[in-house]
């Protein structure tokens, strides 16, 4: 069987690279097709992979800033020639889903989200984009003509399956069709329980807005509780500057090098709502509970009062009300490793090869 795999955009390494990876891994000779695509900012990941990409790798600046052509990834992907093979996955949140086979070819599209700027996050998309006035004028339009392509290109997938129930829901709202439920994999076996606990609090991952790391940082400087944070991302210096001396800022960690300090941490603080989320797995994986909002994924993969603990709104409140009750001590840390293992690459591959079989 001939396989294609197909990805949005190969400029970063976060989760959506992560499970590409593992899709490489299964079919270690399928050919990547991408929008742009940029090594360097992969981590060389895929390095002696076969990678096609579109005409937006050519323009000047595109493989970092493809943000800025949004109108021209529905040609990209279409473009792509995949008259040749018998299955293509895509794994895609925004426009890779929307590629054109032949009608002997299957396509099952792994969906991390429908396209957020163009559905639930279109207003406040308006709101904060950059660019000059006529532009963000235009922008509605824009997007009204994305939305009408996107919705089109969503029928043209043989199979979707989704990373969560949540996801699960947003597809059928937005698409109109259902989709099976597989959740992300996570390499659980690079994360071990540690004997000793420190005093810090962590979080992990790129800071944007959304991810809310501005609300932990100011409930920290409340509290005077030490919390290390891990990742960087465009809010990195503003979080800086609003920061009291009891935060620390880690930057990008190697990945042998972060499972110590989920380890170690008393517990991960997850204010955002994700599809999924990954880091809380990651943390559950090493022994260590979550303080999370009551939102998105997060409902999926913690159980409240075994691996970790919610608050009901992202207000600095309610998460300095959660925190003043939460005592790790009261957690198992083999108990929360278990719960981990529901999520596990392993059983990833497995409930995947068992769609392929069944499509």
């Amino acid at each position: 069987m001939r396989v294609a795999l197909v990805h949005d955009h190969l400029n970063q390494y976060g989760g959506g690279e992560r499970v590409l990876s593992v899709f490489a891994e299964m079919f270690p000779y399928a050919p990547i097709f991408t929008l742009v695509y940029d090594e360097q900012l992969t981590g060389h990941s895929f390095h002696g992979k076969e990678i096609h990409t579109s005409f937006i790798q050519k323009i000047p600046w595109a493989k970092r800033n493809h943000r800025l052509w949004p109108v021209l990834m529905p040609l990209g992907v279409e473009k792509f020639d995949l008259s040749r093979f018998d299955l293509v996955i895509s794994n895609s949140a925004s426009f890779a889903k929307g590629i054109i086979t032949k009608p002997k070819t299957k396509h099952i599209a792994y969906c991390l989200t429908p396209t957020r700027f163009l559905w639930d996050d279109s207003h406040k998309y308006i709101e904060e984009f950059q660019r000059p006035w006529i532009v963000k004028k235009l922008t509605p339009f824009l997007l009204n003509y994305l939305r009408i392509w996107d919705q089109e290109a969503s029928h043209r997938v043989d199979q979707f399956v989704a990373i969560s129930q949540f996801i699960k829901a947003r597809v059928k709202k937005y698409y109109q069709r259902e989709a099976e439920v597989i959740y992300p994999p996570v390499e659980t076996k690079r994360f071990k329980i540690s004997p000793e606990v420190d005093k810090y609090f962590l979080m992990v991952g790129r800071m944007v807005p959304y991810k809310r790391f501005e609300l932990a940082v100011k409930v920290f400087n409340e509290l005077g509780w030490p919390l290390k944070i891990i990742g960087d991302g465009p809010q990195k210096k503003y979080l800086q500057k609003i920061a009291k001396p009891n935060i620390e800022f880690l930057g990008l960690i190697s990945d042998h090098l972060l499972p110590a300090y989920y380890a170690r941490a008393q517990a991960l603080i997850f204010p955002q709502e994700e599809d999924f989320g990954i880091v809380v797995v990651e943390a559950m994986a090493s022994g260590r509970p979550v303080v999370a909002f009551r939102g998105g994924g997060s409902l999926e993969t913690i159980k409240e009062g075994e691996s970790g603990v919610f608050f009901d709104e992202q207000t600095e409140e309610s998460l300095l009300k959660t925190l003043r009750q939460f005592n790790p001590a009261n957690f198992d840390s083999q108990q929360i490793r278990a719960r981990s293992m529901l999520f596990d690459r392993e059983i990833f591959k497995e409930k995947f090869e068992k769609v392929i079989r069944e499509l």
